[in-house]
């Protein structure tokens, strides 16, 4: 038996009773609040090798399979500046990639060679026959955008936030180096469920058309059917990770201004993490609305 509790002396584990630890308090957490989220945003770098390693680290592109970074030299103004586009495969149309995207930037054209003065004469003015031009410089990213990309939707962004958040939506991101800002162009081209006729609302007269997921084909089965400048689609973010669209759709001068702001404050105040179909949403909102009651009667 001595030789026993001696060995268990030795190898046995016993766990400590007490634990010496020191809680936060919670006046950390206050301060931490009261910093605005866009000052911890973080924004673009200039340098591209900075940039194309964030957005590594931020997708795990050593993991994930259908994140592509496509790296390639870009052509501007007989110079040639590294560049990279960031999508998600299966996502977009590879054919508006290749066509309008790829081909303008990279391949050498009129376009992307021309060496000549590119600067803007904004104001002329003459004193004493000395004239006087106030010139504006030739900007990289303006001439890019304007000239170089034949898209229908070009967006210069500044935070990986904005542009994670169009990559994830179908778009693709362009980084050019020495280049602060990210370009998000639209390239959709994922399939999705066509239009059909509605299942839990038969109508013998009248439209066969229904909703389906795509928020934007929602939208624009509205806005055939709405032919007015008036109406607004506002478009909110819920969820905290999912961080679904969803679209607040009233008609200018007609809708109630008070109804339409109490939705928004309910829907912007919703805590939660996940939002997977409309019919959680009609509950999360009218229990929104049952704790602002009884809030108010006990104040």
């Amino acid at each position: 038996m001595n030789i026993k509790n001696t060995l268990k002396s030795i190898f046995y584990y016993i766990p400590e009773k007490e634990y010496e630890f020191d809680m936060p308090e919670n006046t950390n957490n206050s301060v931490n609040n009261n910093i605005s989220e866009d000052s911890q945003k973080p924004k673009i770098y200039s340098n591209l090798n900075q940039n194309l390693e964030y957005v590594k680290i931020a997708y795990n592109t050593l993991i994930n399979s259908d994140i592509i970074i496509r790296e390639f030299t870009l052509n501007s103004r007989n110079k040639q500046y590294n560049a990279f586009l960031l999508y998600i495969d299966g996502m977009i149309d590879s054919n508006i990639m290749n066509d309008f995207i790829l081909k303008p930037l990279m391949l050498r054209n009129q376009s992307n060679l021309y060496n000549g003065d590119h600067s803007k004469v904004i104001s002329e003015s003459t004193t004493n026959n000395v004239t006087i031009r106030k010139i504006k410089k030739f900007n990289i990213s303006d001439f890019i955008s304007n000239c170089l990309i034949p898209q229908n939707s070009v967006k210069q962004l500044e935070e990986f936030d904005k542009v994670f958040s169009g990559v994830n939506s179908g778009n693709c991101a362009l980084f050019v180096d020495t280049l602060n800002i990210a370009f998000d162009i639209e390239v959709k081209g994922f399939k999705q469920r066509s239009i059909d006729a509605p299942n839990n609302e038969v109508v013998i007269k009248g439209s066969q058309e229904a909703f389906v997921e795509n928020i934007r084909t929602n939208t624009s089965i509205m806005r055939r059917i709405i032919n007015n400048e008036n109406l607004i689609i506002e478009n909110i973010d819920v969820g905290k990770i999912t961080k679904t669209k969803c679209g607040i759709c009233y008609i200018k001068d007609i809708t109630n201004s008070d109804l339409v702001a109490e939705t928004k404050y309910r829907i912007n105040n919703l805590a939660i993490d996940a939002l997977i179909s409309s019919g959680e949403l009609e509950q999360l909102i009218s229990q929104e609305n049952g704790f602002r009651y009884s809030r108010n009667n006990v104040n």
